[in-house]
């Protein structure tokens, strides 16, 4: 078994990485995909917890545009990460990993409540855990959702894969000339308002001096190359 810097892991997936070319919904071929990007950090014997967004399916802001109650779409977007979290879960069990998913609100019919020494177990145990249902309250985030359950599960690093490489102080695909950090302070990240993770989420690392790492999640290799603890996307710390 390699030599690796992080044990137990939380990432946080954007749910537009379960769409296909068109943007939205769940492409079974996308899915699987990740599954086997999981499969192999998995394989090194790390402990990995998921937390899924739900933009491929729901994006409470489009709600909100047309007059919708805050915590109905808030609520609607914790209920797509579910779907998100099972259509994972499939993906997984077809390539024999052992998943479960866990829910912040109770649906025991399709998931498992979320229980903090259940999913630890779980992990101590060789499974992946998927936590959906975000907090399980509205006017939060799937960021700020991450953030905590890092925490609860005692984490090593909360890493944040999404579609850009690592932090910038402006939008790469918007502005090429944007400047890249390859660390940052959290504080450094507050005042920047950076667009990968919400100012919640970064305040809860900070008081929790939980490690962040943003990487892009199609690069190939990303997952297993950050918990070698090799100097790849940017490293939010204090």
């Amino acid at each position: 078994m390699p030599d690796v810097k992080y044990r137990r892991i939380l990432v946080k997936i954007g749910g537009e990485s379960l769409s296909g070319p068109q943007g939205f919904g769940i492409d079974p071929d996308r899915a699987e995909e990740l599954a086997y990007k999981i499969k192999r950090v998995h394989d090194m014997d790390i402990e990995v917890a998921i937390v899924m967004g739900a933009g491929n399916i729901w994006r409470g802001r489009d709600g909100l545009a047309h007059g919708m109650e805050r915590a109905t779409a808030d609520h609607m977007g914790m209920l797509a990460t579910v779907m998100n979290g099972l259509a994972l879960q499939d993906a997984l069990e077809r390539i024999g990993v052992t998943t479960r998913v866990q829910t912040a609100i109770e649906m025991r019919a399709v998931a498992e409540p979320y229980i903090r020494l259940r999913a630890i177990r779980h992990l101590e145990k060789g499974r992946v855990v998927i936590v959906g249902a975000g907090t399980g309250n509205p006017y939060f985030t799937t960021d700020s959702a991450a953030a905590l359950r890092a925490m609860e599960i005692d984490a090593d690093v909360l890493i944040k894969a999404t579609k850009v490489d690592a932090v910038y102080d402006a939008d790469p695909l918007v502005n090429p000339e944007a400047a890249r950090f390859e660390r940052i302070s959290y504080i450094e990240a507050l005042n920047l308002r950076v667009g990968v993770l919400d100012s919640t989420a970064l305040s809860l690392c900070m008081d929790n001096q939980m490690p962040i790492i943003v990487v892009s999640l199609w690069h190939p290799n990303t997952l297993e190359n950050v918990v070698m603890g090799q100097a790849i996307g940017t490293l939010i710390s204090s």
